[in-house]
């Protein structure tokens, strides 16, 4: 009887203790969330920064600077670029009487495509608040300040950490698994880089030629509808339809015509991704069908939220990679490295 129960009691210990962690993982996911993001953005960086110390011999820690500072000049320049003529087509939208006025008058489907969008264009900033952040700076608007600061913050350590913390896995590994455990390490480091780097250049393709097009046909709005698809191209599947459906839907409202132009600038653009952009730019970057894609991404949304949605496909890269090497007997020395602006040289096996 004694043996029993301190058996039980053990289990009960054991019980209790994994549903404490789980509970808090499961309050800290933002952070594990942020933390993955961060991992994410290093293995996008690491291919750049060590070409500049291999061809250059600028440092890794200058390397990361560089990097950022690149990133951020491009913030800038969308800035520039891009946010002065979306603030004016914002301001018409929201003080246009003519958007309003026809909301008001119209009725049926039209009217309530209007109303809609009266009425989300309207709760957007003005343009003198978009100037002035110090004005609209909230409790939330800190908080993802915060979150990106982190983010950023994870990336540059991960930079220099990474083959630390693969040394340190190897050493709790069984000595003839240590090989497969470095490659597969640097198999998923590699798929999740160039994922990231590939959906950067499709964000931007996507965003320009989308607006050049509703440019060219008269498309209210074009400007924040193109970069609107092109931002939701971060959402796999489900981003490029509803920025298609709010294309659609704009043109609807002029004329029947004016949607179906938007309607088919979206398809074109869209074949031209799937057969000859995608495919150029990603090729195999994290090997995963259709598919396997909508369920993952339905399955962490519906799971955990909308922000989550980002890290959907890397997760899913990572179980793939592992169900591969793990339950297929496949060596990861033998996968092909994915090439996304810079060439998938395999790294040395420390």
């Amino acid at each position: 009887m004694g043996t029993t129960a301190k058996r039980a009691a053990v289990a009960t210990l054991v019980a209790g203790g994994i549903l404490v962690l789980a509970l808090a993982l499961w309050k800290v996911k933002v952070v594990i969330a942020l933390f993955f993001l961060g991992m994410i953005i290093a293995a996008a960086m690491r291919p750049g920064i060590d070409w500049l110390q291999r061809h250059a011999r600028i440092p890794r820690g200058l390397g990361v600077l560089i990097h950022f500072a690149a990133l951020a000049g491009l913030v800038a320049l969308f800035l520039w670029l891009i946010v002065p003529p979306a603030i004016s087509q914002v301001q018409q939208a929201i003080g246009g009487s003519a958007l309003h006025h026809e909301a008001v008058h119209s009725s049926g489907f039209k009217h309530e495509i209007l109303s809609s969008l009266d009425k989300r264009l309207r709760n957007l900033p003005s343009g003198s608040k978009l100037l002035h952040p110090a004005i609209t700076v909230t409790k939330t608007a800190f908080e993802v300040l915060v979150g990106i600061f982190f983010m950023f913050a994870v990336a540059a350590y991960w930079i220099f950490e990474r083959d630390n913390t693969i040394a340190l896995v190897q050493s709790l590994s069984p000595r003839k698994h240590r090989r497969v455990v470095r490659d597969t390490w640097i198999l998923i480091d590699h798929k999740l880089g160039a994922f990231v780097r590939g959906e950067a250049l499709l964000i931007v393709f996507v965003a320009a030629v989308l607006s050049a097009g509703f440019w060219l046909i008269g498309l209210p709005y074009w400007l924040l509808v193109g970069t609107f698809a092109g931002v939701f191209e971060l959402i796999p599947i489900i981003g490029p339809l509803a920025a298609g459906a709010v294309a659609v839907g704009i043109g609807l409202t002029q004329s029947w015509q004016m949607g179906l132009y938007a309607g088919l600038i979206v398809l074109v653009v869209r074949q031209l991704e799937d057969y000859l952009i995608v495919p150029r730019v990603m090729g195999h970057a994290v090997g995963l069908s259709p598919l396997v894609v909508l369920t993952s991404v339905t399955t962490i949304g519906i799971l955990f939220g909308g922000f989550y949605v980002l890290v959907a496909i890397p997760i899913a890269a990572v179980l793939a990679t592992l169900v591969d090497v793990v339950l297929r007997d496949v060596d990861p020395a033998e996968q092909e490295v994915p090439t996304v602006l810079f060439p998938g040289a395999k790294e040395e096996a420390g």
